[in-house]
């Protein structure tokens, strides 16, 4: 997969053994195109506020904590649905507490400009992204 963010390529891999549901959910959406902004209550990462989307998926390869490049689907809940894609430390989180995501896709290219991308997003606001095949 490719995901393109303010104009930046990314590579990235679904992670279809560990959370097939959401992958395939998320495939059957794509070209997925957004904006994302800073997390409010989570530390370094940005995400995609989704409202009521109904991915129809449940729980797999849930975490609270992704690292670096891991891209989440927190599949409606205590929250509303959205994708968090950690850029550094991250505690998954909303003003309901704590979150779990499917951890879906990882990014595996240029990690070092997607922290850059995150910070960025912080300070200057919400930036375009694009999910691709």
């Amino acid at each position: 997969m490719r995901i393109i963010v303010a104009d930046h390529p990314f590579d990235a891999e679904f992670e279809t053994e560990k959370s097939p549901a959401s992958c395939a959910a998320f495939q059957r959406a794509m070209p997925f195109v957004s904006q994302i902004v800073h997390v409010r209550w989570s530390g370094e990462g940005v995400w995609i506020p989704l409202g009521d989307m109904d991915f129809a998926v449940g729980y797999e390869d849930a975490t609270a904590y992704p690292t670096p490049g891991q891209i989440l689907l927190y599949p409606k809940g205590k929250s509303e649905t959205e994708i968090l894609i950690a850029y550094g430390s991250v505690h998954f989180a909303s003003k309901a507490g704590t979150l779990a995501g499917n951890h879906f896709a990882t990014i595996s290219s240029d990690l070092d400009t997607l922290v850059e991308i995150g910070v960025a997003t912080l300070w200057e606001g919400a930036k375009a992204i694009r999910f691709e095949n």
